[in-house]
């Protein structure tokens, strides 16, 4: 006979409006941590194909780093060092871990709409698929954006330090800074899904945004010096100039759809 925390925990309440049902608190933790260990299984399987493609992944994130750039490196080639047995190894599971999340990334958005659509109504349930694939689409946007632009702060502090240092550039400060800049930059483009998402559920309007834009710029401007690595100068006023740019399309983004909408009610 089952016991009754097992019948409290296996009975389903109450429908909701529309046809979602009303899940136990034990329902919900058990959902979610199948939900992340899905997620985890994606990344570690997106972390395995890049492990297997290890040197090409490396090859192509070290192209932005100009030859010679190590005082150490004698065949014009843009070596990295590294300063102990294991360095190697931790570097190449780091590159291949962050790949790997990005690789997964489509079901780590999947299965977060999955875990929160039953707690929305219909209405809000429309915007899940433009969403989600504005949200991968921004992200690449933002990734691919972000590697173009990678030579210039590196040429820049390769440059500033050849001139009074001998330069040895390690691997791990090396694929640290490039990971993290180029994740800044994806999670910096999804600034528009962010604020139209915020419209949509009235915490902000348009006009809002219109009036408050002079406020928002100084903050991202501000926001951009402490989000990007190292002293260059290149790495803020590119974000900076990114999230200015993405504020102002928003506005004329959301003025336009929320408009239309209002109108078609």
């Amino acid at each position: 006979m089952a016991t009754k925390i097992e019948q409290e925990h296996a009975t389903l309440l109450d429908d909701g409006d529309d046809g979602n049902r009303v899940m136990s608190l034990i329902d919900h933790l058990e959902e979610l941590r199948w939900r992340i260990f899905k997620v985890l299984i994606a990344i570690v399987v997106g972390a395995i194909i890049a492990f297997i493609f290890r040197d090409q992944i490396m090859d192509f994130l070290r192209a932005p780093l100009p030859t010679q750039a190590n005082a150490l490196d004698r065949q014009g080639d843009n070596k990295l060092v590294v300063m102990g047995l294991t360095e190697g190894f931790s570097v190449t599971l780091l590159v291949s871990l962050v790949t790997g999340l990005v690789l997964a990334l489509p079901i780590l958005l999947y299965q977060t709409w999955a875990f929160i659509s039953p707690g929305l109504y219909a209405r809000e349930k429309k915007y899940a698929l433009p969403f989600i694939s504005l949200g991968i689409v921004l992200f690449l946007i933002g990734i691919s954006l972000g590697y173009i632009v990678l030579r210039y702060p590196v040429e820049w502090l390769v440059s500033f330090g050849s001139a009074n240092f001998t330069e040895l550039v390690t691997a791990s400060s090396y694929f640290s800074f490039v990971a993290i800049f180029i994740l800044v930059f994806g999670l910096v483009f999804e600034l528009p899904l962010v604020l139209t998402f915020m419209a949509k559920v009235g915490i902000v309007s348009g006009e809002t945004l219109r009036k408050k834009r002079s406020i928002a710029h100084v903050v991202m401007w501000i926001a951009s010096c402490f989000l990007t690595p190292g002293a260059d100068i290149y790495s803020p006023l590119i974000i900076g100039v990114s999230l200015s740019l993405l504020y102002e399309l928003t506005i004329i983004f959301i003025r336009f759809t929320i408009k239309d909408e209002i109108i078609a009610e």
